[in-house]
């Protein structure tokens, strides 16, 4: 685990960093972002003392590094920049074997390595070994600085910006080849970024920086979900999370409430509950709230005992969705089952929610509302919801 522990740099009067405290955990993937001289480039080179804290201290596996002979530390560690930092008199495979000759590596296993590695990121050894930097394009530079980063298997690999200078195609290609590719080595990767789409894309977690202070630490989803404060919030992008839509829960848009009925209930019941609660369905749930059964307007009509019970009525619910499921889950779900409604129930079997085409039209509509519309949507949502409240409270008082 690299640990910062109240760590502040100042450059002259000007404070880059202040007090900042923060944990990366081993073999994740951290993307450090923020605006343009929040911190986070240096908060990076402090890692692998390329700066000095001004106060604080830095520890690795519970090691300080000002303990660490600079050579030694920076020797465990990859570092990857823009265009991939290679050195341009040395060939490709003079840049991927530096490190482990300056470290006097068996000869065969260097080569053997450097094949694994040009393998790993798709790129043909024999075409491109004996080639100089300037002969490659900018993604290829981009995927020999990645590997040249990875050839001494260090524990902890440095990335600032890696992609930033790369045409967009380019870079989408090469962020998607970096995620297989961190599956593969798992590693301890930082990644300093200033593009949240890519942040989101690649981290485990992100920190996000302002003004030397470290804002908000979290995954990607509850930084799209919870984001802390208004700056969090705009950083990230109000409508980001439609980017990410297996981020956009169940639990996030259900109906919650539902409309339920006990199995004993008649059918006279049944349709006098419909009525007042302006329903095309119960969910029948037992003294547990456990899911029974569904029953719809054709039950009832089909049904010519006035007393029937509902339990007798009701249909077997084929389709349920977990609070936890995501919006792709069950858009595909409406689409191939062809259904209107969907029970949400947890993990136990009890109903705890309800989603239908209107409610899932309506939360699919919500990104491309602007901000001041979704604003004005969400209030007269909150003041349908308190109305229906007092309607409710209403027939209750009434009916005692």
């Amino acid at each position: 685990m690299i640990r910062f522990e109240n760590v502040t740099k100042r450059f002259g009067n000007k404070t880059v960093l202040d007090d900042i405290s923060l944990d990366i955990r081993d073999n994740e993937l951290t993307v450090l972002i923020g605006p343009s001289g929040c911190g986070k480039t240096t908060t990076l080179k402090m890692m692998n003392r390329l700066i000095s804290p001004t106060s604080g201290k830095i520890t690795i596996d519970d090691i300080d590094v000002e303990a660490i002979d600079k050579i030694e530390l920076r020797r465990k560690m990859g570092y990857v920049i823009q265009q991939g930092g290679l050195f341009p008199h040395m060939t490709i495979r003079e840049n991927i074997e530096i490190i482990e000759k300056l470290e006097k590596k068996d000869p065969q296993q260097i080569i053997d390595n450097t094949q694994k590695l040009m393998a790993m990121v798709d790129l043909d050894p024999d075409e491109y070994l004996d080639s100089y930097p300037t002969e490659l394009s900018g993604g290829q530079r981009q995927r020999i600085g990645v590997i040249r980063a990875l050839a001494n298997d260090p524990k902890i690999i440095l990335m600032d910006e890696p992609f930033s200078a790369l045409d967009p195609i380019t870079r989408n290609n090469l962020q998607e080849e970096f995620i297989k590719l961190q599956k593969k080595v798992d590693k301890t990767i930082v990644f300093v970024t200033h593009d949240m789409d890519e942040a989101i894309r690649v981290a485990d977690r992100i920190c996000i920086m302002k003004d030397g202070h470290i804002v908000q630490f979290d995954t990607p989803e509850e930084l799209l979900r919870n984001p802390v404060n208004a700056f969090v919030e705009n950083f990230v992008g109000a409508n980001r999370i439609w980017d990410s839509p297996e981020y956009i829960k169940v639990e996030d848009f259900m109906i919650r409430n539902p409309i339920t009925c006990p199995p004993d209930m008649s059918k006279t019941k049944c349709l006098q509950l419909m009525a007042s609660k302006h329903v095309d369905s119960l969910m029948v749930t037992n003294s547990d709230g456990k899911l029974t059964g569904i029953i719809g307007r054709k039950q009832l009509y089909w049904t010519a005992d006035p007393m029937a019970k509902a339990e007798d009525m009701a249909y077997e619910v084929t389709y349920k969705a977990k609070p936890d499921d995501n919006i792709v889950d069950i858009l595909r779900l409406v689409d191939e089952a062809n259904i209107n409604s969907i029970p949400v129930v947890d993990c136990s079997g009890r109903l705890v929610g309800l989603l239908t085409n209107s409610n899932l039209v309506e939360t699919l509509s919500r990104q491309f509302l602007t901000e001041e519309a979704q604003a004005a949507a969400e209030e007269a949502e909150a003041a349908a919801a308190a109305q229906a409240a007092a309607i409710t409270e209403a027939e209750e008082v009434a009916s005692a």
